[in-house]
Protein backbone atom coordinates (compact mmCIF):
# COMPACT_ATOMS: atom_id res chain seq x y z
CA UNK A 1 0.00 0.00 0.00
CA UNK A 2 1.02 3.57 -0.48
CA UNK A 3 -0.31 6.95 0.49
CA UNK A 4 -1.18 9.64 -2.02
CA UNK A 5 -1.75 13.15 -0.77
CA UNK A 6 -4.06 14.63 -3.39
CA UNK A 7 -4.42 18.00 -1.66
CA UNK A 8 -2.64 19.91 1.05
CA UNK A 9 -4.48 19.31 4.30
CA UNK A 10 -5.53 22.93 4.66
CA UNK A 11 -7.18 23.13 1.22
CA UNK A 12 -9.57 20.20 1.47
CA UNK A 13 -13.04 21.67 0.97
CA UNK A 14 -15.43 22.08 3.85
CA UNK A 15 -18.29 19.60 3.99
CA UNK A 16 -20.73 22.52 4.22
CA UNK A 17 -19.38 23.86 0.92
CA UNK A 18 -20.06 20.53 -0.77
CA UNK A 19 -23.50 19.38 0.28
CA UNK A 20 -26.16 20.26 2.83
CA UNK A 21 -29.64 19.12 3.77
CA UNK A 22 -31.23 21.68 1.43
CA UNK A 23 -29.44 20.00 -1.48
CA UNK A 24 -30.77 16.62 -0.41
CA UNK A 25 -34.30 17.95 -0.04
CA UNK A 26 -34.09 19.40 -3.55
CA UNK A 27 -32.91 16.01 -4.80
CA UNK A 28 -35.88 14.33 -3.15
CA UNK A 29 -38.20 16.64 -5.10
CA UNK A 30 -36.51 15.75 -8.40
CA UNK A 31 -36.66 12.04 -7.59
CA UNK A 32 -40.31 12.05 -6.58
CA UNK A 33 -42.13 9.55 -8.78
CA UNK A 34 -38.86 8.40 -10.37
CA UNK A 35 -37.32 6.13 -7.72
CA UNK A 36 -38.85 3.87 -5.09
CA UNK A 37 -39.16 4.68 -1.42
CA UNK A 38 -37.53 1.42 -0.41
CA UNK A 39 -38.82 -0.58 2.56
CA UNK A 40 -37.28 -0.79 6.02
CA UNK A 41 -37.56 -4.41 7.13
CA UNK A 42 -37.25 -4.97 10.90
CA UNK A 43 -35.32 -8.12 11.85
CA UNK A 44 -35.74 -9.70 15.26
CA UNK A 45 -33.22 -12.40 14.30
CA UNK A 46 -30.41 -9.94 13.58
CA UNK A 47 -31.24 -7.87 16.65
CA UNK A 48 -30.93 -10.95 18.86
CA UNK A 49 -27.69 -12.05 17.20
CA UNK A 50 -26.07 -8.63 17.63
CA UNK A 51 -27.50 -7.56 20.98
CA UNK A 52 -29.20 -4.54 19.42
CA UNK A 53 -32.54 -3.24 20.65
CA UNK A 54 -33.77 -3.39 17.06
CA UNK A 55 -32.36 -3.77 13.56
CA UNK A 56 -33.87 -2.27 10.42
CA UNK A 57 -32.72 -3.39 6.99
CA UNK A 58 -33.01 -0.52 4.50
CA UNK A 59 -33.53 -2.53 1.32
CA UNK A 60 -31.93 -0.50 -1.46
CA UNK A 61 -31.51 -3.79 -3.33
CA UNK A 62 -35.22 -3.30 -4.09
CA UNK A 63 -34.59 0.11 -5.65
CA UNK A 64 -35.04 0.66 -9.39
CA UNK A 65 -31.95 -0.76 -11.15
CA UNK A 66 -31.31 -2.88 -8.05
CA UNK A 67 -29.28 -0.37 -6.03
CA UNK A 68 -29.20 3.13 -4.54
CA UNK A 69 -27.14 4.41 -7.47
CA UNK A 70 -30.18 5.45 -9.51
CA UNK A 71 -30.84 8.19 -6.92
CA UNK A 72 -27.61 10.11 -7.47
CA UNK A 73 -27.41 9.44 -11.20
CA UNK A 74 -30.88 10.81 -11.93
CA UNK A 75 -30.44 13.79 -9.61
CA UNK A 76 -27.24 14.73 -11.46
CA UNK A 77 -28.42 14.15 -15.00
CA UNK A 78 -31.76 15.91 -14.48
CA UNK A 79 -29.77 19.12 -13.91
CA UNK A 80 -27.66 18.96 -17.09
CA UNK A 81 -27.85 21.80 -19.58
CA UNK A 82 -29.54 21.22 -22.92
CA UNK A 83 -26.18 21.18 -24.71
CA UNK A 84 -24.79 18.59 -22.27
CA UNK A 85 -27.87 16.43 -22.79
CA UNK A 86 -27.49 16.63 -26.57
CA UNK A 87 -23.83 15.52 -26.47
CA UNK A 88 -24.46 12.68 -24.02
CA UNK A 89 -22.59 11.51 -20.94
CA UNK A 90 -19.90 9.02 -20.03
CA UNK A 91 -19.41 7.25 -16.72
CA UNK A 92 -17.19 4.61 -15.13
CA UNK A 93 -18.55 1.97 -12.81
CA UNK A 94 -18.11 -1.47 -11.31
CA UNK A 95 -21.73 -2.07 -12.27
CA UNK A 96 -24.40 -0.35 -10.19
CA UNK A 97 -23.57 3.25 -11.09
CA UNK A 98 -23.54 2.08 -14.71
CA UNK A 99 -27.13 0.93 -14.46
CA UNK A 100 -28.14 4.09 -12.61
CA UNK A 101 -26.69 6.33 -15.33
CA UNK A 102 -28.17 4.21 -18.12
CA UNK A 103 -31.55 4.22 -16.38
CA UNK A 104 -31.51 8.00 -15.97
CA UNK A 105 -30.37 8.46 -19.54
CA UNK A 106 -33.30 6.42 -20.79
CA UNK A 107 -35.80 8.50 -18.83
CA UNK A 108 -34.22 11.83 -19.78
CA UNK A 109 -33.37 11.02 -23.41
CA UNK A 110 -29.61 11.26 -22.91
CA UNK A 111 -27.13 8.97 -24.69
CA UNK A 112 -24.90 7.15 -22.20
CA UNK A 113 -21.53 5.42 -22.51
CA UNK A 114 -20.32 3.36 -19.55
CA UNK A 115 -16.77 2.09 -18.97
CA UNK A 116 -16.59 -0.92 -16.64
CA UNK A 117 -13.64 -2.98 -15.32
CA UNK A 118 -13.10 -6.60 -16.28
CA UNK A 119 -14.27 -7.83 -12.86
CA UNK A 120 -17.79 -6.48 -13.41
CA UNK A 121 -20.36 -9.32 -13.25
CA UNK A 122 -21.93 -10.12 -16.62
CA UNK A 123 -25.40 -9.63 -15.13
CA UNK A 124 -24.59 -5.99 -14.42
CA UNK A 125 -23.15 -5.46 -17.91
CA UNK A 126 -26.17 -6.98 -19.63
CA UNK A 127 -28.57 -5.03 -17.41
CA UNK A 128 -26.75 -1.80 -18.28
CA UNK A 129 -27.01 -2.53 -22.00
CA UNK A 130 -30.66 -3.37 -21.42
CA UNK A 131 -31.22 0.24 -20.31
CA UNK A 132 -29.83 1.40 -23.65
CA UNK A 133 -26.24 2.31 -22.74
CA UNK A 134 -23.12 1.56 -24.72
CA UNK A 135 -20.81 -0.48 -22.45
CA UNK A 136 -17.01 -0.56 -22.83
CA UNK A 137 -14.98 -3.06 -20.79
CA UNK A 138 -11.62 -1.52 -19.98
CA UNK A 139 -9.12 -2.13 -17.16
CA UNK A 140 -8.48 -4.84 -14.59
CA UNK A 141 -9.69 -2.69 -11.68
CA UNK A 142 -12.05 0.24 -11.36
CA UNK A 143 -9.29 2.89 -11.31
CA UNK A 144 -8.21 1.92 -14.85
CA UNK A 145 -11.82 2.17 -16.07
CA UNK A 146 -12.14 5.55 -14.40
CA UNK A 147 -9.03 6.87 -16.15
CA UNK A 148 -10.25 5.60 -19.54
CA UNK A 149 -13.67 7.22 -19.05
CA UNK A 150 -12.07 10.58 -18.22
CA UNK A 151 -9.96 10.37 -21.39
CA UNK A 152 -13.06 9.56 -23.43
CA UNK A 153 -14.97 12.48 -21.93
CA UNK A 154 -12.12 14.85 -22.76
CA UNK A 155 -11.69 13.55 -26.31
CA UNK A 156 -15.39 13.64 -27.24
CA UNK A 157 -16.55 16.59 -25.16
CA UNK A 158 -18.92 14.53 -23.00
CA UNK A 159 -20.04 15.26 -19.46
CA UNK A 160 -18.45 12.77 -17.06
CA UNK A 161 -20.93 11.58 -14.43
CA UNK A 162 -18.78 10.65 -11.46
CA UNK A 163 -19.89 7.63 -9.42
CA UNK A 164 -19.30 9.32 -6.05
CA UNK A 165 -17.13 12.46 -5.97
CA UNK A 166 -19.83 14.90 -7.02
CA UNK A 167 -22.11 17.21 -5.04
CA UNK A 168 -25.23 16.24 -6.96
CA UNK A 169 -24.46 12.52 -6.72
CA UNK A 170 -23.97 12.83 -2.95
CA UNK A 171 -27.20 14.80 -2.58
CA UNK A 172 -29.14 12.16 -4.51
CA UNK A 173 -27.75 9.33 -2.39
CA UNK A 174 -28.60 11.35 0.71
CA UNK A 175 -32.31 10.83 0.05
CA UNK A 176 -31.80 7.39 1.62
CA UNK A 177 -31.14 9.25 4.87
CA UNK A 178 -34.34 11.29 4.56
CA UNK A 179 -36.34 8.10 4.20
CA UNK A 180 -34.58 6.58 7.20
CA UNK A 181 -35.64 9.46 9.42
CA UNK A 182 -39.26 8.94 8.38
CA UNK A 183 -39.18 5.15 8.72
CA UNK A 184 -36.94 4.73 11.78
CA UNK A 185 -37.26 7.79 14.07
CA UNK A 186 -35.68 5.99 17.04
CA UNK A 187 -32.47 5.39 15.05
CA UNK A 188 -29.19 5.38 17.03
CA UNK A 189 -26.63 3.97 14.57
CA UNK A 190 -26.49 3.41 10.83
CA UNK A 191 -24.05 1.06 9.07
CA UNK A 192 -23.18 1.91 5.46
CA UNK A 193 -20.81 0.36 2.92
CA UNK A 194 -18.02 2.58 1.61
CA UNK A 195 -16.48 2.24 -1.83
CA UNK A 196 -15.79 5.77 -2.97
CA UNK A 197 -17.94 7.25 -0.23
CA UNK A 198 -20.88 8.89 -2.01
CA UNK A 199 -23.64 6.99 -0.22
CA UNK A 200 -22.31 7.44 3.30
CA UNK A 201 -21.54 11.12 2.59
CA UNK A 202 -25.16 11.76 1.64
CA UNK A 203 -26.64 9.76 4.50
CA UNK A 204 -24.31 11.32 7.08
CA UNK A 205 -25.19 14.81 5.83
CA UNK A 206 -28.88 14.22 6.54
CA UNK A 207 -28.56 12.32 9.82
CA UNK A 208 -26.00 14.58 11.46
CA UNK A 209 -28.04 17.67 10.59
CA UNK A 210 -31.08 16.05 12.21
CA UNK A 211 -29.27 14.74 15.30
CA UNK A 212 -25.49 14.91 15.77
CA UNK A 213 -25.72 12.00 18.23
CA UNK A 214 -26.81 9.52 15.56
CA UNK A 215 -23.73 7.41 14.91
CA UNK A 216 -22.71 6.89 11.27
CA UNK A 217 -20.31 4.00 10.72
CA UNK A 218 -18.76 3.02 7.39
CA UNK A 219 -17.92 -0.56 6.44
CA UNK A 220 -15.26 -1.73 3.99
CA UNK A 221 -13.74 -5.08 3.02
CA UNK A 222 -10.39 -5.93 4.58
CA UNK A 223 -8.99 -6.10 1.05
CA UNK A 224 -10.13 -2.54 0.18
CA UNK A 225 -9.74 -0.79 3.53
CA UNK A 226 -8.66 2.74 2.70
CA UNK A 227 -11.11 5.08 4.43
CA UNK A 228 -10.02 4.48 8.04
CA UNK A 229 -6.33 5.10 7.28
CA UNK A 230 -7.40 8.30 5.51
CA UNK A 231 -9.26 9.50 8.60
CA UNK A 232 -6.37 8.56 10.89
CA UNK A 233 -3.83 10.43 8.77
CA UNK A 234 -6.21 13.26 7.87
CA UNK A 235 -5.26 12.88 4.23
CA UNK A 236 -6.41 10.65 1.40
CA UNK A 237 -4.80 7.22 1.55
CA UNK A 238 -4.67 5.28 -1.71
CA UNK A 239 -4.24 1.51 -1.96
CA UNK A 240 -1.96 0.09 -4.63
CA UNK A 241 -4.52 -2.65 -5.27
CA UNK A 242 -7.59 -4.36 -3.85
CA UNK A 243 -8.36 -7.97 -2.97
CA UNK A 244 -12.01 -8.68 -2.22
CA UNK A 245 -15.03 -10.49 -3.66
CA UNK A 246 -17.10 -7.33 -3.00
CA UNK A 247 -16.42 -5.76 -6.38
CA UNK A 248 -19.06 -3.08 -5.83
CA UNK A 249 -16.95 -1.43 -3.10
CA UNK A 250 -13.50 -2.38 -4.38
CA UNK A 251 -12.30 1.21 -4.75
CA UNK A 252 -8.72 2.14 -3.91
CA UNK A 253 -9.41 5.53 -2.30
CA UNK A 254 -11.77 8.34 -1.45
CA UNK A 255 -11.55 11.58 -3.40
CA UNK A 256 -11.49 15.15 -2.14
CA UNK A 257 -15.24 15.75 -1.79
CA UNK A 258 -16.19 12.46 -0.20
CA UNK A 259 -13.13 12.59 2.04
CA UNK A 260 -14.07 16.08 3.21
CA UNK A 261 -17.62 15.04 4.08
CA UNK A 262 -16.64 11.74 5.69
CA UNK A 263 -13.96 13.23 7.93
CA UNK A 264 -16.44 15.80 9.29
CA UNK A 265 -19.63 13.73 9.46
CA UNK A 266 -18.76 10.02 9.78
CA UNK A 267 -17.94 8.64 13.22
CA UNK A 268 -15.93 5.54 12.35
CA UNK A 269 -15.04 3.03 9.65
CA UNK A 270 -14.61 -0.71 10.28
CA UNK A 271 -13.53 -3.63 8.12
CA UNK A 272 -15.01 -7.07 7.48
CA UNK A 273 -13.58 -10.16 5.82
CA UNK A 274 -14.85 -11.75 2.63
CA UNK A 275 -15.98 -14.75 4.67
CA UNK A 276 -17.95 -12.54 7.04
CA UNK A 277 -19.65 -10.89 4.08
CA UNK A 278 -20.47 -14.33 2.66
CA UNK A 279 -22.17 -15.23 5.94
CA UNK A 280 -24.21 -12.03 5.70
CA UNK A 281 -25.23 -12.82 2.11
CA UNK A 282 -26.40 -16.28 3.21
CA UNK A 283 -28.32 -15.00 6.24
CA UNK A 284 -30.00 -12.23 4.25
CA UNK A 285 -31.26 -14.86 1.82
CA UNK A 286 -32.36 -17.23 4.57
CA UNK A 287 -33.70 -14.88 7.24
CA UNK A 288 -34.72 -11.75 5.34
CA UNK A 289 -35.64 -13.55 2.09
CA UNK A 290 -33.67 -10.98 0.12
CA UNK A 291 -30.89 -11.22 -2.44
CA UNK A 292 -27.94 -8.95 -1.72
CA UNK A 293 -24.66 -8.61 -3.54
CA UNK A 294 -21.57 -8.95 -1.38
CA UNK A 295 -21.00 -5.19 -1.17
CA UNK A 296 -24.58 -4.71 -0.07
CA UNK A 297 -24.19 -7.28 2.70
CA UNK A 298 -21.05 -5.70 4.18
CA UNK A 299 -22.91 -3.60 6.80
CA UNK A 300 -24.76 -6.67 8.07
CA UNK A 301 -21.42 -8.48 8.25
CA UNK A 302 -20.13 -5.69 10.49
CA UNK A 303 -23.20 -5.97 12.69
CA UNK A 304 -23.06 -9.75 13.09
CA UNK A 305 -19.27 -10.06 13.40
CA UNK A 306 -19.12 -7.67 16.35
CA UNK A 307 -17.04 -5.12 14.45
CA UNK A 308 -19.37 -2.47 15.91
CA UNK A 309 -20.79 -2.55 19.43
CA UNK A 310 -24.52 -1.91 19.06
CA UNK A 311 -25.72 -3.22 22.42
CA UNK A 312 -29.26 -1.99 23.12
CA UNK A 313 -29.16 0.38 20.14
CA UNK A 314 -31.61 0.84 17.27
CA UNK A 315 -29.50 0.08 14.20
CA UNK A 316 -30.15 0.66 10.50
CA UNK A 317 -28.28 -1.57 8.06
CA UNK A 318 -28.15 -0.25 4.50
CA UNK A 319 -28.45 -3.19 2.07
CA UNK A 320 -27.19 -1.09 -0.81
CA UNK A 321 -27.63 -3.40 -3.79
CA UNK A 322 -28.74 -6.77 -5.10
CA UNK A 323 -27.30 -6.95 -8.60
CA UNK A 324 -25.52 -10.28 -8.70
CA UNK A 325 -25.26 -13.30 -10.98
CA UNK A 326 -27.30 -16.15 -9.54
CA UNK A 327 -24.30 -18.47 -9.79
CA UNK A 328 -22.17 -15.96 -7.86
CA UNK A 329 -24.91 -15.55 -5.27
CA UNK A 330 -25.09 -19.33 -4.87
CA UNK A 331 -21.32 -19.46 -4.39
CA UNK A 332 -21.38 -16.68 -1.78
CA UNK A 333 -24.28 -18.35 0.01
CA UNK A 334 -22.53 -21.70 0.07
CA UNK A 335 -19.35 -20.07 1.34
CA UNK A 336 -21.37 -18.41 4.09
CA UNK A 337 -23.00 -21.67 5.11
CA UNK A 338 -19.57 -23.31 5.27
CA UNK A 339 -18.40 -20.52 7.55
CA UNK A 340 -21.46 -21.11 9.74
CA UNK A 341 -20.68 -24.84 9.85
CA UNK A 342 -23.87 -25.76 8.07
CA UNK A 343 -22.34 -27.03 4.85
CA UNK A 344 -19.33 -29.28 4.36
CA UNK A 345 -17.56 -31.07 1.55
CA UNK A 346 -15.65 -34.34 1.65
CA UNK A 347 -13.98 -36.90 -0.59
CA UNK A 348 -15.22 -40.48 -0.18
CA UNK A 349 -14.48 -43.87 -1.67
CA UNK A 350 -17.53 -45.99 -2.43
CA UNK A 351 -17.67 -49.73 -3.13
CA UNK A 352 -20.03 -51.33 -5.67
CA UNK A 353 -20.54 -48.29 -7.87
CA UNK A 354 -23.21 -47.11 -8.47
CA UNK A 355 -25.37 -49.27 -6.20
CA UNK A 356 -23.19 -48.26 -3.25
CA UNK A 357 -24.74 -44.82 -3.46
CA UNK A 358 -27.88 -46.23 -1.88
CA UNK A 359 -25.98 -46.71 1.38
CA UNK A 360 -24.69 -43.14 1.13
CA UNK A 361 -28.08 -41.52 0.62
CA UNK A 362 -29.76 -43.74 3.21
CA UNK A 363 -27.19 -42.77 5.85
CA UNK A 364 -27.59 -39.08 5.14
CA UNK A 365 -31.39 -39.31 5.25
CA UNK A 366 -31.34 -41.27 8.52
CA UNK A 367 -29.20 -38.56 10.16
CA UNK A 368 -31.25 -35.64 8.85
CA UNK A 369 -28.67 -34.26 6.41
CA UNK A 370 -29.18 -33.20 2.80
CA UNK A 371 -26.99 -34.22 -0.13
CA UNK A 372 -26.44 -30.99 -2.04
CA UNK A 373 -23.75 -32.11 -4.45
CA UNK A 374 -22.18 -35.35 -5.68
CA UNK A 375 -19.71 -36.04 -8.46
CA UNK A 376 -17.12 -38.61 -9.32
CA UNK A 377 -13.65 -37.43 -8.35
CA UNK A 378 -10.48 -37.74 -10.39
CA UNK A 379 -8.79 -41.02 -9.51
CA UNK A 380 -5.25 -40.95 -8.08
CA UNK A 381 -2.60 -43.62 -7.56
CA UNK A 382 -3.56 -43.77 -3.90
CA UNK A 383 -7.15 -44.78 -4.65
CA UNK A 384 -8.29 -48.37 -4.21
CA UNK A 385 -8.94 -49.66 -7.75
CA UNK A 386 -12.00 -51.56 -6.48
CA UNK A 387 -13.67 -48.39 -5.14
CA UNK A 388 -14.96 -45.26 -6.80
CA UNK A 389 -13.79 -41.85 -5.49
CA UNK A 390 -16.53 -39.23 -5.16
CA UNK A 391 -16.83 -35.75 -3.70
CA UNK A 392 -19.98 -34.72 -1.88
CA UNK A 393 -21.43 -31.55 -0.43
CA UNK A 394 -23.71 -31.99 2.57
CA UNK A 395 -25.95 -29.48 4.33
CA UNK A 396 -26.81 -29.89 8.00
CA UNK A 397 -27.77 -28.15 11.19
CA UNK A 398 -24.29 -27.16 12.34
CA UNK A 399 -20.74 -28.36 12.90
CA UNK A 400 -21.64 -30.94 15.55
CA UNK A 401 -24.43 -32.35 13.41
CA UNK A 402 -22.24 -32.61 10.31
CA UNK A 403 -19.45 -34.20 12.31
CA UNK A 404 -21.90 -36.90 13.45
CA UNK A 405 -23.08 -37.38 9.86
CA UNK A 406 -19.59 -37.91 8.48
CA UNK A 407 -18.70 -40.26 11.31
CA UNK A 408 -21.76 -42.32 10.41
CA UNK A 409 -20.72 -42.40 6.76
CA UNK A 410 -17.22 -43.53 7.68
CA UNK A 411 -18.66 -46.33 9.83
CA UNK A 412 -20.87 -47.60 7.00
CA UNK A 413 -19.68 -50.72 5.15
CA UNK A 414 -18.55 -49.88 1.65
CA UNK A 415 -17.94 -46.17 2.37
CA UNK A 416 -14.75 -44.50 3.56
CA UNK A 417 -14.33 -40.78 4.25
CA UNK A 418 -10.89 -39.97 2.92
CA UNK A 419 -10.60 -36.19 3.15
CA UNK A 420 -12.90 -33.79 4.92
CA UNK A 421 -15.25 -32.52 5.89
CA UNK A 422 -13.98 -29.16 4.73
CA UNK A 423 -15.76 -26.37 6.62
CA UNK A 424 -14.23 -23.38 4.84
Amino acid sequence: MNSERTNDQDVYPSADDIVGVNDVNAARTRLDGVIHRTPLDRSTTFAERSGAASVGLKLENMQRTGSFKSRGAYNTMAQLSSSERERGVVASSAGNHAQGVAFAGGLLGIDTTIVVPEVTPSAKIEATRGYGAEVLVEGDIYERSYEHALELADEEGLRFVHPFNDEEIIAGQGTVGLELLDQYPELDTVLVSIGGGGLISGIATVLKAHDPDIRVVGVQPEGAFHAKPSLERDEIHELSGVDTVAEGIADTRLLDKTFAVIRERVDDVVSVSDREMSVAVALLAERAKTVAETAGAAPLAALLSGAVDVTNEHVAVIVSGGNVNLSDHAERTRSGLMRLGRYAEARLSVADWPSGLDALTETLERHGAELEELERARRTDADDPNRTPVTIGVAGGGRDHLSTVFDALDDRDGIAVENGPLDG
